[in-house]
């Protein structure tokens, strides 16, 4: 029986991305809805491959456009937020792709998961944001919420070689990104070109600024802290340049098992929605002996901040988490902007963080109104001019 998909997201990379595992494996997968952003000439083009009976963009306009592109085999259209909760709720669909980018993605992937869908995770923000409250959910309705990151997706494929009582610690690995060689006193240089040009990673905006910072590392601690309810002190942060190991799991007989593959994120987009079936992505294959070393090293948190930031947060827990990643946003779309240095990315958030007092245990409205309270101090914490976040 085909695995009918709804897409959040589509014109992303990671949608897009799911979308070509889709087109490659028909007998599989059949697309029922897409929701995207703006970009409604892709749109388009995507409607007209995959049929789906349901799309959502943000705007109207974009819905007005795409009606008279496509005429009478236009699908049912919707907008704005009511558009990408709709999709998320689909009721024929069987998996949800969560690929949204940022805070938005919050809501619709809790609403699929109420909705008793399973979740192929690729939104970050909704497990830091709201980790506790959409895992509880999700083990009350029955639901699975399957990674889809590289390096959670390779946890999530270690663990299943022996019981979770008996992992001593969850390696997640990191590149180190574009400067982990740098000397701190050099960030003064880093532009926002520079920073995007990630060394094995091709990625969003957004993820690469925080695959540099490695505020993205520290994310996927708490998705690992959430996804998998392992304990803060059993994750680990390891530097491996050449993004073999995806990460590791040691059990308590010393055993350590590792998922190894090309830096693609095809595979773990496709075992996500074949799970627990495997199928040929039709990847070229890893070649160790062209790959010839793996080497690995301590990341330095003197001069990457924001992963002890994202530590912190996970141990205060509560409504710190939502906060870390509003301020994050801003801070990140500042830099964008050349309205903040590189270097002020961190110092923008810890000083957000040191002014939240947080809620324990919060409601998903306690959580997304600690994310708005972080977005609108950091904007406001900003120098000079660059008093404005994200629109």
């Amino acid at each position: 029986m085909k695995r009918r998909l709804s897409i959040l997201g589509s014109t992303g990379s990671i949608g897009r991305a799911a979308l070509a595992v889709a087109a490659r494996q028909p007998e599989r997968f059949e697309v029922v809805a897409l929701a995207a952003g703006n970009q409604w000439q892709l749109l388009v083009e995507q409607i007209r491959d995959f049929r789906p009976a349901l799309v959502s963009v943000s705007a109207d306009s974009s819905a007005q456009e795409i009606r008279r592109a496509l005429g009478d085999e236009c699908p049912s259209i919707l907008s704005g937020s009511e558009g990408l909760e709709a999709v998320a709720t689909f009721e024929p669909a069987d998996i949800v792709v969560s690929s949204l980018t940022g805070g938005v993605g919050v809501r619709p992937t809790y609403a699929a998961v109420c909705a008793g869908k399973d979740v192929a995770l690729a939104n970050k923000e909704a497990i830091v944001v709201a980790g506790e409250i959409i895992s509880r959910e999700a083990a009350r309705r029955g639901t699975r919420l399957l990674p889809v990151d590289s390096e959670i997706s390779a946890i999530w494929q270690c663990l299943q070689a022996g019981r979770k009582q008996d992992v001593r610690r969850i390696l997640l690995t990191a590149s180190g990104g574009p400067f982990r060689s740098m000397p701190a006193e050099a960030f003064a240089t880093i532009t926002p070109e520079r920073a995007l040009a990630h060394p094995t990673w091709v990625m969003g905006q957004k993820v690469t600024i925080d695959s540099a910072t490695l505020m993205n590392k520290g994310f996927e601690i708490l998705e690992v802290r959430w996804l998998f309810d392992i304990p803060l002190d059993k994750i680990e942060v390891l530097i491996h340049h050449q993004s073999v190991i995806h990460s590791l799991v040691e059990y308590e007989d010393g055993s350590v098992i590792a998922q190894l593959g090309i830096p693609d994120m095809t595979l773990p987009i496709q075992y996500a929605l074949t799970f627990p079936e495997r199928a040929d992505t039709g990847r070229k294959p890893l070649s160790l002996a062209d790959v010839g070393q793996l080497t690995f090293g301590r990341p330095d948190v003197a001069r990457f901040p924001a992963l002890a930031l994202a530590r912190e947060a996970t141990r205060i827990g509560g409504t710190m988490p939502a906060v870390l990643s509003g301020a994050d946003e801003v801070a990140v779309h500042a830099f964008l902007s050349g309205r903040l240095p590189f270097a002020g990315i961190p110092r923008l958030v810890e000083d957000t963080m040191a002014r939240h007092t947080p809620v324990p245990h919060p409601t998903l409205d306690d959580a997304l109104s600690a994310e708005s309270w972080a977005r609108e101090t950091a904007s406001s914490l900003l120098p000079g001019d660059a008093q404005k976040g994200p629109s």
